[in-house]
């Protein structure tokens, strides 16, 4: 400061990073207020201004607050202060409606009802009572309903919901929770419940409070209700009712997938769960996601159907006020406690978000519709991660709760949009060092998904200001996703190699800028190879300008390809095949198959028709897992694998030992170990376990000797395997007690999920080197 001591100052302070909707503006209002300051506030296109004058004691305290006490949602990622002559023009501190000017600013994501709102849904005195839409600045949407930048309610989609002069009051007032929270609604201006019953039902049409308790009516009679939340629909039945949910799954064509459930509060949660401090911490934050736990033994009051084959269950807490009421208040008659929650599609198609669409691409699968007229700009699912036992996270779906909050790269990159792969899609927008994760997508398999995708990008644009000069995608010439970048593009798209990105991705996230390789493990599924073969057991050492394939699973037959994927046993039989073992009759793999389907796979394999050469690592999971009777047919994406972790689990303390591979990834002595030990007698959960510690410690041996030959010393893990528990914290366990590094994912999904940053980051630096 210039000025002297006595005199006033005036001083320039702008604000970076998540400080639009919630309660930034108000928060400051309050801060100068309280130290007898003047000047203003106003949101801008690239954040908060703000301009403050006062004694220089004053002002002082007020910039050093400002960062050390911001509201519960706000990220302050930079700040920026420039002394001005003072003016002497305001006597009052005051909030400035909001700067239009070109820019960007960062938005934060949706949020779960804060404690002060869910207080005021449950007290018969306020005048929200029961209100479906309570929220404040603290809470609620803000993702799924922005439909521009900066964040105002005019861009929103409550800008067809006039305020009532009692919600005007509060949205005006410095004073009050919601000022400036621009879903600010109550019973008399805000969105409105509906209960739609399905066609020809004897269920009748509802609206307001009596549309919810005919909702919970239902859910407690065994019919399956979609419910519209934040980011799109559910599909809702008890999940207590073995009917109900048999129903659900029929009518999804779910397979034997696991749902997911949403209990009433921790207590629930307790009684058909396992539950540590760091999974309760999960479970009540503010995010809200499902959070994968370990089922109690007698799986509590929980129909078997609901997650059949699985040691585990993944759990919610509600988030929004109409989940709160569905559940139930104090004094409410008796429903259900638990509700399974699973997204409002049809397998394989996207959520769906629109009321009139929701009414014919759920017919047949709800009893009724639970539905408000607040539209939602942009479908959202619920998030899903499990807790490691160090308290860690591992995000393995980021979607609600996440987006749009940004990435910090660990390099500057050009304007880019990477569109990630055809599974588990995610897109991720970048410029200069942000990255922002678009909402989960799914599978590319059709018009309904690359319709989402093409909204989903739409919308991050809209949101971020960013205009992308580059384009990336995976190199599979066969995947949607990269044709579909090809027409964004207008040309052919920067292309990434698939394990190149996961590993790309894992550096990204923590924050290394790619002036020294990494020793890369990915392992998943499949991936399209640079040898036009199908990948997926790699260790790679790679930056973010290229790679070199160190190591590799030794391949098999791939019979089918992609279609033979949904047959373990027939992956199983490629996999003796390829290590010279015969198909006696006694395997559970050769039993599982008919003898017709055996003698035309012996034909494919040894003509070598429709059979591309694989090292996927998931692929030798699902064989493992048909080998030994865990798993022969999959009905759903990893199933094989998923049991066969599950079955390892149930023995991991019970034996120590382990197989070993030859040649470092050769998996033949595994599996003639594997064999013989079945003959034996040894229980299939056992040799599980065995399977599992085998790969953990040929991974830590071609580790130690990628050290020998190269130096390096740290080791990134990534892909769709890594989300199997077992194998990552034995393989981190094993690499850190040898001396490396271990680079696992947090926040970005190992699996496909998280395979748009890997190719924004690698792309940027092939445009560089270009």
């Amino acid at each position: 400061m210039t000025a002297p001591a006595t005199g006033a100052v005036r001083r320039r302070v702008t604000v970076r990073g998540t400080v639009q909707g919630v309660g930034f503006r108000p928060f400051v209002h309050r801060l100068a207020t309280e130290l007898a300051l003047a000047g203003f506030v106003s949101n801008t296109a690239s954040g908060v201004l703000i301009e403050v004058e006062g004694p220089p004691d004053g002002v002082a305290d007020f910039c050093d607050r400002l960062t050390a006490e911001p509201p519960p949602l706000a990220t302050v990622t930079g700040v920026g202060f420039e002394d001005l002559p003072v003016t002497g023009a305001e006597s009052t501190f005051g909030i400035r409606s909001t700067d239009r000017s070109p820019g960007s600013t960062l938005l934060p994501p949706d949020t779960a009802t804060c404690p002060d709102c869910l207080r005021e849904l449950a007290d018969p005195a306020d005048r929200r009572h029961r209100h479906p839409f309570v929220t404040c600045t603290h809470c609620g949407p803000r993702f799924t309903i922005a439909t521009g930048m900066p964040y105002d309610r005019a861009v929103t989609t409550m800008a067809g919901f006039p305020m009532c002069a009692a919600c005007a009051r509060e949205y005006g007032d410095p004073l009050d929770r919601r000022f400036h929270a621009q879903p600010v609604a109550c019973p008399d201006c805000g969105p409105r419940l509906r209960l739609v019953p399905a066609p020809g039902s004897e269920v009748r049409p509802a609206q307001g409070a009596e549309a919810l308790a005919s909702a919970r009516a239902l859910l407690a009679t065994g019919r399956i209700v979609a419910v519209k939340g934040l980011g799109g629909y559910h599909l809702a039945c008890d999940a207590t009712d073995a009917r109900a949910v048999d129903t659900l799954r029929t009518r999804k064509a779910r397979g034997g997938k696991p749902f997911a459930v949403m209990c009433a509060e921790l207590d629930d949660v307790r009684r058909i769960a396992d539950l540590s401090a760091s999974e309760r911490a999960a479970l009540t934050g503010s995010r809200r996601p499902i959070v994968l736990l370990r089922r109690r033994g007698e799986a509590g009051a929980l129909a078997p159907g609901v997650c059949p084959g699985s040691p585990h269950v993944g759990v919610m807490l509600p988030y929004t006020p109409v989940h709160t009421l569905l559940l139930g208040l104090p004094g409410d008659p008796p429903g259900p406690r638990v509700l399974v929650m699973t997204s409002g599609n049809r397998s394989g198609e996207p959520i769906v978000t629109d009321d009139d669409e929701a009414l014919t691409r759920l017919a047949g699968l709800a009893d009724a519709w639970l539905a408000h007229g607040r539209p939602i700009t942009s479908p959202c699912d619920d998030s899903l991660l499990r807790v490691r036992p160090d308290g860690t996270e591992q995000v393995l779906r980021r979607s609600r709760g996440y987006v749009p909050r940004p990435l910090r790269l660990p390099v500057p990159v050009r304007p880019a949009l990477a569109v990630g792969g055809d599974l588990k899609n995610a897109l991720c927008l970048g410029a200069g060092e942000q990255a922002w994760f678009g909402p989960h997508i799914g599978d590319m398999g059709d018009l309904t998904t690359l319709e989402a995708a093409r909204r989903a990008d739409a919308h991050l644009r809209r949101l971020t200001g960013v205009s992308p000069e580059v384009v990336a995608a995976d190199r599979h010439p066969g995947y949607h996703s990269t044709r579909w970048a090809a027409r964004l593009a207008g040309h052919a798209p920067v292309t990434v190699q698939h394990h190149h990105a996961h590993i790309a991705s894992a550096m990204a996230e923590h924050g290394l800028d790619g002036t020294t390789p990494v020793i890369g493990v990915a392992f998943d599924g499949t991936g399209y190879g640079d040898d036009g073969t199908v990948w997926g057991g790699e260790i790679l050492l790679a930056d973010y300008t290229g790679f070199r394939r160190y190591a590799r699973l030794s391949p098999a037959p791939l019979p089918g390809g992609d279609a033979g994927v949904a047959n373990p046993c027939r992956l199983a039989l490629a996999r003796l095949w390829a290590a010279g073992l015969p198909w006696d009759a006694d395997l559970p793999c050769v039993s599982a198959c008919a003898p017709r389907e055996l003698a035309l796979l012996q034909r494919q394999l040894s003509g070598e028709l429709a059979c591309v050469p694989t090292s996927s690592m998931g692929r030798l999971f699902d064989a493992v897992s048909s080998l030994l009777g865990v798993c022969h047919r999959a009905g759903y994406e990893a199933q094989a694998a998923l049991e066969l972790e599950a079955a390892a689990a149930s023995a991991w303390g019970a034996d120590g030992s382990a197989y070993a591979f030859a040649d470092g990834l050769d998996p033949a002595p595994l599996l003639g170990a594997l064999v013989a030990d079945l003959r034996r007698g040894t229980p299939a959960a056992v040799l599980a376990a065995r399977f599992h510690r085998a790969v953990a410690r040929a991974v830590a041996a071609i580790c130690r000797r990628a050290r020998q030959d190269t130096g390096l010393a740290t080791v990134a893990l990534s892909g769709g395997v890594f989300a199997n528990a077992l194998l990552e914290e034995e393989c981190a366990r094993l690499l850190t007690e040898d001396g490396f590094a271990v680079l696992r994912h947090g926040e970005v999904p190992p699996n496909d999920g998280g395979l748009a940053l890997g190719q924004l980051v690698v792309a940027a630096h092939l445009r560089q080197e270009e």
